[in-house]
C-alpha cells in the first residue's frame, strides 16, 4: 500500500430493484458516507416486472452528486453493480426504447422453451454455464422480437441495468463478466460472447457492450457526466460487477471453501469455484466471478425475505402501525412472534414459491403453499413456517452446491433477513454449517467500491483489496444442535412436497 493510500477515496453504486444504494469507502474499507434513493417497480400484469431506466439513473445522479460533496477528495474511482438480468433496450441515438424487463420478469417462458430447443439443453449449459431460464436477457430479446417487433426494430444496443448508469455517466458501452454471465449469451469458459448462440437466435454481436473483467477500468466519466454528478471528469469506471458477485467480494468469498448466504428480496447460496462447473441437471447458476478467472456456483430462492414482505403486508398491516408508533422494526416484531412456536410449527410447512422458483425446480410456475394447517393452528404457525420454508428452500441450494464436488466448511451471513437473531438460527439449524455474520454490512455497493480500489491502483489484485478493505469474520458460531437435527428430519420432508403438488397442478 503506498503511503498516500489514505487519500484514496472510491464510491459503490448498486442500481438495485427497489432503490439504488450508493457507499463512499476509502482505502482501508470504512464507509465514510452513504445514501441511497428507491423508486417504484411496474407491474403491468401478473407475472410481469418493468422499470423505468430514468429512475436508476436519476437515483443515480442524486447519490452521485451527495457522496462527492461529502468526499475530503475527489473520488479515484467508481465501481458498479446492480441487480442481474434485465434488459434496456437503445436505440441509435442512445434512448431508451421501453421500460426495461427485470429479472423476476416471467413472460418469456416460450422464449426459453425455443432457447433450449434450438441450441440444445447440454450444450446450452455446457456454453454458458445455465439452463434457459426466464429471469435472463436473451429470453427477454426475444420476447421483443416477437411481441413489440416496432421497438425490436429500434435497437442499436442491449445493456444491463448497472451498465445503462455506465451509458449515462461516460458514454461507453460496456460489462463484466459476472453480469454477462447472467444474460445466457455468454461463453462461460471463454469470458466472452458466444458467436455460437448469437448466431442461432439471431441477435447482432453488434448489439452487445465490450466484455471486461470486474476490476478493469472500462471508462471515464465524460464531461456531461461530471456535469451531472460532481465526478471530475476523467474518473475511472471500473467494469464492476452482477450484485451477487460484487457482494460476494464484499463479504471476502474469494477463495473456495466458504460460502456467502444471502437473505434479501431472494436468497441465495453463493461458493467461489476455481472452474466453471455447469450442473449437469440444470439446477444451479455457475457464473462467472468478480476475481479475474474464477468462477461461481449459486443457487437461488426467488422469495426469501420476500416471502416475509409479502406475510407482512398482507396479514400484520396492525402490527406495522404499532412498530410505526414505537419506532420499532415490524419484522423483528413479527419475528418475535414466531418464536412462540415450537421448531416444525406443529406440523405445518411452507413452500416460499411466490414469484416461482430456481433452485433446484426451475420453475416459473411453482406457487407458494401452507400444508398441515388444522383447527389447532394459528396465525404464529403460519409465519413460523414461512420462516422455516426460507431456510430449507436455502438449504435446497447449498445441498445441490455440495454435490458439485464442491465441499463448504463455513458460511457467511449477509442481508436484512439474517439481522434477527431468531431467523438466523433457523438458517443457521436448517444449513446444519457453522456461520458468522460479516461485520461489514455494505453489500454489494461495498464490494463495487473494494473493485474500484483495484482499478484505480491502490490495490494490486482483488485479492489484496479483499484483505485490505474487508473486515474479517473472527468467529463462526456452532448450529443448535438439537434444532439442527430437528430440521435434517423436517427438511427431507420439505423435499417430498412440491413434487407432489406439482403432479396435481
Amino acid at each position: 500500500m503506498n503511503s498516500n493510500a489514505s487519500r484514496h477515496y472510491f464510491i459503490g453504486l448498486d442500481v438495485g430493484t427497489s432503490s439504488t444504494k450508493g457507499l463512499l469507502v476509502d482505502t482501508e474499507g470504512n464507509v465514510l458516507a452513504a445514501a441511497s434513493r428507491d423508486y417504484p417497480l411496474d407491474t403491468p400484469k401478473p407475472g410481469w416486472t418493468e422499470q423505468d431506466p430514468s429512475l436508476w439513473w436519476e437515483a443515480s445522479r442524486e447519490i452521485l452528486q451527495e457522496l462527492c460533496h461529502q468526499a475530503p477528495t475527489a473520488p479515484a474511482a467508481v465501481g458498479l453493480t446492480g441487480q442481474m438480468h434485465g434488459a434496456v433496450f437503445l436505440d441509435a441515438c442512445g434512448e431508451v426504447i421501453r421500460p426495461a424487463l427485470l429479472w423476476n420478469d416471467q413472460r418469456t417462458e416460450t422464449q426459453s422453451a425455443e432457447i433450449e430447443r434450438r441450441i440444445g439443453s447440454e450444450q446450452l449449459r455446457t456454453i454458458t454455464g445455465n439452463p434457459a431460464l426466464t429471469g435472463f436477457q436473451a429470453p427477454k430479446i426475444l420476447w421483443l422480437r416477437e411481441h413489440e417487433p416496432h421497438h425490436y426494430q429500434q435497437i442499436s444496443q442491449i445493456l444491463l441495468p448497472k451498465d445503462y448508469i455506465r451509458y449515462r455517466l461516460s458514454s461507453t458501452f460496456a460489462t463484466d463478466v459476472s453480469d454477462a454471465a447472467g444474460t445466457m449469451l455468454l461463453d462461460i469458459e471463454r469470458r466472452n460472447w458466444s458467436d455460437d448462440i448469437l448466431r442461432e437466435l439471431q441477435i447482432p454481436r453488434k448489439w452487445m457492450p465490450r466484455v471486461y473483467e470486474s476490476a478493469e477500468i472500462c471508462a471515464r466519466v465524460s464531461v456531461e457526466g461530471a456535469g451531472s454528478t460532481g465526478l471530475v471528469e476523467g474518473t475511472p469506471i471500473v467494469a464492476g460487477a452482477g450484485d451477487n458477485a460484487a457482494a460476494a467480494v464484499g463479504s471476502g468469498i474469494v477463495e473456495e471453501n466458504t460460502a456467502l448466504v444471502s437473505v434479501g428480496t431472494s436468497g441465495v447460496v453463493f461458493a467461489h469455484t476455481k472452474k466453471a462447473m455447469p450442473d449437469p441437471k440444470g439446477e444451479l447458476h455457475c457464473f462467472g466471478h468478480a476475481v479475474p478467472g474464477s468462477y461461481c456456483l449459486m443457487g437461488v430462492s426467488l422469495a426469501a425475505g420476500g416471502s416475509l414482505k409479502w406475510f407482512a403486508r398482507e396479514f400484520a398491516s396492525e402490527e406495522a402501525e404499532v412498530a410505526r408508533r414505537l419506532n420499532g422494526d415490524h419484522y423483528d416484531l413479527l419475528v418475535s412472534e414466531a418464536a412462540t412456536v415450537p421448531a416444525g410449527a406443529e406440523g405445518v410447512f411452507f413452500l416460499p414459491y411466490l414469484s416461482g422458483e430456481r433452485t433446484p425446480h426451475m420453475d416459473p410456475n411453482a406457487r407458494a403453499a401452507w400444508l398441515g394447517l388444522s383447527f389447532r393452528h394459528t396465525r404464529s404457525h403460519m409465519l413460523r413456517a414461512v420462516l422455516e420454508g426460507v431456510a430449507f428452500a436455502l438449504r435446497d441450494s447449498l445441498e445441490r452446491i455440495e454435490q458439485q464436488d464442491t465441499r463448504i466448511e463455513k458460511l457467511i451471513l449477509v442481508g436484512g433477513g439474517v439481522s434477527n437473531p431468531l431467523w438466523r438460527g433457523i438458517i443457521s439449524a436448517a444449513l446444519d454449517k457453522p456461520t458468522a455474520l460479516q461485520p461489514n454490512q455494505g453489500g454489494a455497493a461495498f464490494g463495487a467500491a473494494v473493485l474500484a480500489s483495484v482499478g484505480a491502483g491502490v490495490h494490486e489484485s482483488v485479492g489484496t483489496a479483499v484483505k485490505a478493505m474487508v473486515a474479517p469474520v473472527e468467529a463462526f458460531e456452532t448450529p443448535d444442535r438439537v434444532l439442527a437435527s430437528d430440521y435434517a428430519r423436517l427438511y427431507k420432508q420439505f423435499t417430498r412436497i412440491y413434487p407432489a403438488l406439482r403432479a396435481v397442478l
